[in-house]
């Protein structure tokens, strides 16, 4: 279930409301140029298949031939580093197969490597004000 905030939606599920929304960015082993041909299309269902098995959303989704952007918005008892792990690993599995010149060009289709950057409505400086102006209440 979602309800909205004044700038931003919040996901209820037992026991916890939250808004965790992530920036991902990761590439192929040797930054390669292979996410083109109909592969980019491929990995676009894949993402989509794992994201409702998973029950994350991924609000904005940009496929470049060497790397990819995500935003994200996943439950924190299921975490950003483990969303990452499933969209890497079963894109990498079927993506493999389905293309074998990937087999043969590289070692494995992904580095292990990311980029993680939390996505905000409000600045950091915003809530650390926040929370000290708590103290003075």
């Amino acid at each position: 279930m979602k309800i909205a905030g004044p700038t931003k939606k919040y996901n209820i599920s037992e026991h916890l409301v939250y808004a965790c929304q992530y920036h991902v960015i990761f590439c192929p082993k040797y930054r390669r140029r292979v996410l083109t041909d109909g592969i980019e299309v491929r990995l676009q269902e894949i993402f989509n298949e794992v994201k409702e098995k998973y029950r994350f959303e991924i609000l904005e989704m940009e496929i470049m031939p060497d790397h990819v952007h995500l935003i994200i918005d996943v439950n924190p008892r299921f975490g950003i580093m483990e969303c990452v792990r499933k969209l890497k690993g079963a894109s990498s599995r079927t993506l493999r197969k389905e293309f074998p010149s990937l087999k043969s060009r590289l070692p494995s289709l992904w580095t292990r490597s990311a980029f993680i950057s939390s996505v905000g409505a409000v600045t950091l400086e915003v809530v650390k004000r926040y929370i000290e102006n708590q103290k003075n209440k």
